[in-house]
């Protein structure tokens, strides 16, 4: 089976979040990116292990410019045979990600593309559903198990209330959430062999975003507690209608 895994880079927690050029754009100044841990700990690694139980090859893929390839190398220490990195510099949204994830898909001839439920910068989780929309595959989102027999999955994924477990014929798209697989670290050995594994560099096609970023905002963070007295419920309601905005 041949695996297409989508990995993206994301900062790290720790990293302090500020714009630039009049709040429309990130600030890329000294921020430490890292591999998505959705994409990383539960895509990456599911598709490591249905690898190893079932044969084939794991291909990750990344949308982004030079830098993000020390990055990537990470995955491919994990375990990933290839790499290949579309050259898309600047800004793009979920649809132009999703345009040349699914150009790649398609002309490699996966059975499986996995990508993390969403990244844990934007919290977007559309560029999955987007992929099997343009590639007119089925998606499944959300998913927490996943099992492969023949040429069919069997997967568990969460749904309102609770969760459902769905078949499909592949191939297919999945996105991956918490309890698909276990984070795997690398380990010396892999560090090494990542340095000579292949990472291929294919040009962006071209795919026009649908949207553009007018401006940014950073929460406003905690505020103070305003306490209540449990006999004074016309001063709650009021707040509630009036600063809290919720009734």
């Amino acid at each position: 089976m041949k695996f297409l895994v989508c990995i993206s880079l994301v900062p790290d927690t720790t990293t302090k979040i500020s714009f630039v050029d009049n709040d429309t754009k990130f600030n890329n100044d000294k921020v430490q990116w890292i591999l998505n841990p959705y994409d990383e700990w539960y895509a990456l690694v599911r598709a490591l292990e249905l690898k190893e139980a079932n044969g084939g090859s794991v291909t990750v893929v990344n949308v982004g410019p030079a830098e993000n390839e020390q990055v990537i190398r990470r995955a491919l220490a994990i375990g990933a045979d290839d790499a290949i990195r579309i050259d898309l510099s600047g800004d793009a949204d979920s649809y132009a990600i999703a345009s040349e994830i699914a150009a790649v898909a398609k002309s490699g001839g996966y059975d499986m593309v996995l990508l993390g439920k969403e990244t844990i910068n934007y919290n977007g989780a559309s560029v999955g559903a987007m992929v099997a929309g343009i590639m007119d595959l089925p998606h499944i989102s959300m998913a927490t198990k996943m099992e492969v027999s023949g040429a069919k999955i069997t997967a568990e994924h969460d749904v309102d209330g609770g969760s459902r477990v769905v078949e499909c014929e592949l191939p297919v798209v999945v996105s991956c959430a918490k309890g698909m697989a276990e984070q795997r670290i690398p380990n010396m050995r892999g560090i090494m062999a990542a340095r000579t594994k292949p990472l291929a560099v294919v040009p962006a096609g071209g795919g026009s975003a649908l949207t553009t970023v007018k401006s940014y905002s950073l929460n406003p963070g905690r505020t103070t507690c305003k306490m209540i007295g449990e006999d004074n419920m016309d001063e709650l309601v009021q707040l509630l209608h009036t600063e809290a905005k919720v009734i």
